[in-house]
Protein backbone atom coordinates (compact mmCIF):
# COMPACT_ATOMS: atom_id res chain seq x y z
CA UNK A 1 0.00 0.00 0.00
CA UNK A 2 1.22 3.64 -0.72
CA UNK A 3 1.65 5.62 2.42
CA UNK A 4 1.34 9.77 0.92
CA UNK A 5 2.43 12.24 3.35
CA UNK A 6 1.47 15.56 2.16
CA UNK A 7 4.12 17.81 4.44
CA UNK A 8 3.72 21.22 5.27
CA UNK A 9 6.30 23.69 4.96
CA UNK A 10 5.34 27.19 5.70
CA UNK A 11 6.76 28.98 2.94
CA UNK A 12 9.92 27.44 2.16
CA UNK A 13 11.87 28.92 4.84
CA UNK A 14 13.93 26.21 7.07
CA UNK A 15 12.97 27.81 10.62
CA UNK A 16 9.52 27.37 10.12
CA UNK A 17 10.22 23.90 9.04
CA UNK A 18 8.49 21.38 12.13
CA UNK A 19 10.55 18.37 12.95
CA UNK A 20 8.06 16.40 12.35
CA UNK A 21 8.16 17.45 8.64
CA UNK A 22 11.91 16.95 8.98
CA UNK A 23 11.23 12.93 10.27
CA UNK A 24 8.29 12.31 7.41
CA UNK A 25 10.35 13.67 4.73
CA UNK A 26 13.16 11.28 5.91
CA UNK A 27 10.93 8.30 6.40
CA UNK A 28 9.89 8.91 2.56
CA UNK A 29 10.85 6.47 -0.36
CA UNK A 30 10.40 9.27 -3.15
CA UNK A 31 9.61 12.94 -2.89
CA UNK A 32 7.67 14.28 -5.33
CA UNK A 33 8.92 18.00 -6.24
CA UNK A 34 6.38 19.71 -8.92
CA UNK A 35 8.02 21.62 -11.88
CA UNK A 36 6.34 24.42 -12.75
CA UNK A 37 7.79 25.73 -15.54
CA UNK A 38 10.89 28.32 -15.69
CA UNK A 39 8.84 31.38 -14.89
CA UNK A 40 8.22 29.56 -11.43
CA UNK A 41 11.58 27.72 -11.11
CA UNK A 42 11.93 29.60 -7.60
CA UNK A 43 9.47 27.65 -5.95
CA UNK A 44 11.06 24.00 -6.76
CA UNK A 45 14.03 25.04 -5.89
CA UNK A 46 13.33 26.21 -2.51
CA UNK A 47 11.43 22.23 -2.07
CA UNK A 48 15.04 21.32 -3.49
CA UNK A 49 16.61 23.22 -1.14
CA UNK A 50 14.56 22.12 2.10
CA UNK A 51 15.38 18.31 0.98
CA UNK A 52 19.18 19.14 0.62
CA UNK A 53 19.46 20.94 4.26
CA UNK A 54 16.92 18.06 6.08
CA UNK A 55 17.44 15.02 4.28
CA UNK A 56 19.81 12.53 6.05
CA UNK A 57 18.24 9.20 4.70
CA UNK A 58 20.32 8.49 1.96
CA UNK A 59 17.73 5.99 0.32
CA UNK A 60 14.89 8.62 -0.30
CA UNK A 61 14.90 9.65 -3.84
CA UNK A 62 13.90 13.67 -5.11
CA UNK A 63 11.61 12.86 -8.19
CA UNK A 64 10.98 15.86 -10.23
CA UNK A 65 7.42 15.95 -12.30
CA UNK A 66 5.63 18.32 -14.52
CA UNK A 67 2.60 19.95 -12.84
CA UNK A 68 -0.08 19.88 -15.51
CA UNK A 69 -1.32 23.60 -16.19
CA UNK A 70 -5.07 24.68 -15.75
CA UNK A 71 -6.78 25.68 -18.52
CA UNK A 72 -8.15 29.23 -18.06
CA UNK A 73 -10.61 29.38 -20.91
CA UNK A 74 -12.71 26.78 -19.95
CA UNK A 75 -15.97 28.81 -19.39
CA UNK A 76 -16.49 27.14 -16.16
CA UNK A 77 -14.29 27.80 -13.42
CA UNK A 78 -15.00 24.90 -11.38
CA UNK A 79 -14.97 22.71 -14.35
CA UNK A 80 -11.66 23.86 -15.13
CA UNK A 81 -10.36 23.17 -11.25
CA UNK A 82 -12.09 19.79 -11.68
CA UNK A 83 -10.57 18.98 -14.65
CA UNK A 84 -6.87 20.54 -13.40
CA UNK A 85 -7.16 18.07 -10.02
CA UNK A 86 -7.89 14.82 -12.06
CA UNK A 87 -4.63 16.27 -14.36
CA UNK A 88 -2.44 16.43 -11.40
CA UNK A 89 -4.05 13.30 -9.52
CA UNK A 90 -2.63 11.31 -13.10
CA UNK A 91 0.62 12.96 -12.76
CA UNK A 92 1.00 11.67 -9.26
CA UNK A 93 0.05 8.61 -10.03
CA UNK A 94 2.44 8.04 -12.67
CA UNK A 95 5.11 9.52 -10.83
CA UNK A 96 4.45 6.78 -7.86
CA UNK A 97 3.71 4.20 -10.28
CA UNK A 98 7.56 5.18 -12.24
CA UNK A 99 9.24 5.30 -9.13
CA UNK A 100 7.90 3.20 -6.53
CA UNK A 101 5.34 0.79 -7.16
CA UNK A 102 2.34 -0.52 -5.63
CA UNK A 103 3.74 0.05 -2.19
CA UNK A 104 6.06 2.28 0.17
CA UNK A 105 6.04 6.33 1.54
CA UNK A 106 5.58 9.16 -0.71
CA UNK A 107 6.33 12.60 0.60
CA UNK A 108 5.03 15.78 -1.23
CA UNK A 109 5.91 19.41 0.34
CA UNK A 110 3.24 21.70 0.76
CA UNK A 111 3.31 25.32 0.81
CA UNK A 112 1.66 26.33 4.00
CA UNK A 113 -0.55 23.84 5.54
CA UNK A 114 -2.47 21.13 3.56
CA UNK A 115 -5.89 22.41 5.02
CA UNK A 116 -5.58 25.68 4.68
CA UNK A 117 -6.77 26.93 0.98
CA UNK A 118 -4.68 24.05 -0.86
CA UNK A 119 -6.38 21.32 -3.06
CA UNK A 120 -3.74 18.12 -1.85
CA UNK A 121 -6.19 16.23 0.07
CA UNK A 122 -8.67 16.61 -2.19
CA UNK A 123 -6.71 15.63 -5.30
CA UNK A 124 -5.29 12.49 -3.36
CA UNK A 125 -8.84 11.43 -2.92
CA UNK A 126 -8.81 11.03 -6.58
CA UNK A 127 -5.14 8.23 -6.70
CA UNK A 128 -7.00 4.52 -7.20
CA UNK A 129 -5.74 2.05 -5.72
CA UNK A 130 -6.56 5.01 -2.67
CA UNK A 131 -3.38 5.71 -0.51
CA UNK A 132 -3.29 5.72 3.23
CA UNK A 133 -2.92 9.60 3.81
CA UNK A 134 -0.90 11.37 6.35
CA UNK A 135 -0.53 15.29 6.86
CA UNK A 136 1.91 17.17 8.33
CA UNK A 137 0.64 20.10 9.90
CA UNK A 138 2.77 23.62 8.42
CA UNK A 139 3.05 27.15 9.11
CA UNK A 140 0.39 29.39 7.04
CA UNK A 141 0.65 32.20 4.90
CA UNK A 142 -2.02 33.62 7.76
CA UNK A 143 0.20 32.90 11.00
CA UNK A 144 3.20 34.10 8.95
CA UNK A 145 1.07 37.57 8.24
CA UNK A 146 -0.44 38.14 11.28
CA UNK A 147 3.41 37.61 13.19
CA UNK A 148 4.84 39.65 10.67
CA UNK A 149 3.19 42.59 11.20
CA UNK A 150 2.74 41.96 14.90
CA UNK A 151 -1.59 42.05 14.92
CA UNK A 152 -3.81 39.68 16.05
CA UNK A 153 -6.32 37.90 14.14
CA UNK A 154 -9.45 38.85 15.62
CA UNK A 155 -10.94 41.64 17.56
CA UNK A 156 -12.34 40.74 21.14
CA UNK A 157 -14.41 37.78 21.00
CA UNK A 158 -14.99 38.48 17.14
CA UNK A 159 -15.11 36.21 14.16
CA UNK A 160 -12.92 36.55 11.12
CA UNK A 161 -14.29 35.41 7.71
CA UNK A 162 -11.15 33.85 5.35
CA UNK A 163 -12.05 33.98 1.79
CA UNK A 164 -10.59 34.25 -1.93
CA UNK A 165 -10.17 37.15 -4.24
CA UNK A 166 -12.93 35.59 -6.25
CA UNK A 167 -15.45 35.43 -3.67
CA UNK A 168 -15.28 38.84 -2.56
CA UNK A 169 -14.95 40.35 -6.02
CA UNK A 170 -18.27 38.59 -6.46
CA UNK A 171 -20.15 39.31 -3.12
CA UNK A 172 -18.70 42.05 -1.66
CA UNK A 173 -17.40 42.36 1.78
CA UNK A 174 -19.17 38.86 4.19
CA UNK A 175 -21.95 40.49 6.36
CA UNK A 176 -21.50 40.39 9.55
CA UNK A 177 -17.78 40.69 10.17
CA UNK A 178 -15.26 43.41 10.51
CA UNK A 179 -11.91 41.50 9.63
CA UNK A 180 -11.85 39.41 6.56
CA UNK A 181 -8.58 37.44 5.52
CA UNK A 182 -8.14 37.38 1.41
CA UNK A 183 -6.07 34.33 -0.15
CA UNK A 184 -5.94 33.13 -3.86
CA UNK A 185 -6.13 36.39 -5.11
CA UNK A 186 -4.70 37.68 -8.43
CA UNK A 187 -6.45 40.42 -9.17
CA UNK A 188 -6.06 42.21 -5.82
CA UNK A 189 -10.09 42.88 -5.59
CA UNK A 190 -9.91 44.98 -2.72
CA UNK A 191 -10.16 47.67 -5.39
CA UNK A 192 -14.10 46.66 -5.51
CA UNK A 193 -14.39 47.78 -2.22
CA UNK A 194 -15.79 51.52 -0.44
CA UNK A 195 -12.13 51.65 0.84
CA UNK A 196 -12.84 54.39 3.52
CA UNK A 197 -13.11 53.19 7.10
CA UNK A 198 -10.56 49.86 6.18
CA UNK A 199 -7.31 49.10 6.98
CA UNK A 200 -5.11 46.64 5.47
CA UNK A 201 -2.67 44.52 6.22
CA UNK A 202 -1.04 42.86 3.55
CA UNK A 203 1.90 40.33 2.75
CA UNK A 204 3.89 38.67 -0.07
CA UNK A 205 6.58 36.03 -0.23
CA UNK A 206 6.14 36.15 3.57
CA UNK A 207 8.90 34.72 5.91
CA UNK A 208 11.57 34.11 2.51
CA UNK A 209 14.20 36.90 2.24
CA UNK A 210 12.22 38.98 -0.19
CA UNK A 211 8.88 39.24 2.32
CA UNK A 212 7.30 42.46 1.15
CA UNK A 213 5.04 44.08 3.97
CA UNK A 214 3.02 46.81 3.37
CA UNK A 215 -0.09 47.80 6.08
CA UNK A 216 -2.45 51.26 6.42
CA UNK A 217 -5.84 52.64 5.38
CA UNK A 218 -6.28 51.30 2.03
CA UNK A 219 -7.54 54.08 0.15
CA UNK A 220 -4.29 54.82 0.85
CA UNK A 221 -2.17 51.43 0.01
CA UNK A 222 -4.63 49.95 -2.27
CA UNK A 223 -2.13 51.73 -5.26
CA UNK A 224 0.97 50.50 -3.38
CA UNK A 225 0.06 47.70 -3.18
CA UNK A 226 -1.09 47.08 -6.78
CA UNK A 227 2.56 48.87 -7.78
CA UNK A 228 4.47 46.63 -5.20
CA UNK A 229 2.52 43.19 -6.38
CA UNK A 230 3.15 44.12 -9.86
CA UNK A 231 6.93 45.04 -9.78
CA UNK A 232 7.57 41.99 -7.35
CA UNK A 233 5.56 39.24 -9.92
CA UNK A 234 7.52 40.73 -12.60
CA UNK A 235 11.17 40.58 -11.07
CA UNK A 236 9.90 37.02 -10.13
CA UNK A 237 7.55 35.11 -12.90
CA UNK A 238 5.38 34.94 -9.66
CA UNK A 239 4.08 36.19 -5.90
CA UNK A 240 2.58 34.42 -3.26
CA UNK A 241 0.32 36.90 -0.77
CA UNK A 242 -2.28 37.62 1.25
CA UNK A 243 -3.92 40.20 3.06
CA UNK A 244 -6.15 41.04 6.08
CA UNK A 245 -8.51 43.84 6.39
CA UNK A 246 -10.56 45.22 8.96
CA UNK A 247 -13.25 48.14 9.75
CA UNK A 248 -12.87 50.83 11.38
CA UNK A 249 -14.62 51.32 14.58
CA UNK A 250 -16.83 53.87 12.93
CA UNK A 251 -17.67 51.72 9.89
CA UNK A 252 -18.40 48.54 11.93
CA UNK A 253 -21.25 46.33 9.87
Amino acid sequence: MITLSLIGIGTGNLDHLTGQAIREINRADIVLIPQKGAGKADLADLRHAICAEVLTNPNTKIIGFDLPKRDADTPSYYQGVDDWHDAIAAAWHQAIAQNLGASGRVALLVWGDPSLYDSSLRISKRLIPAPKVEVVAGLTSLQLLTAAHAIALNDIGAPVVITTGRQLRDHGWPKGVDTVVVMLDGACAFQTLETKGIDIWWGAYLGMQNQLLIAGPLEEKGPTILETRAKARQNHGWVMDIYLMRKSPKVKS
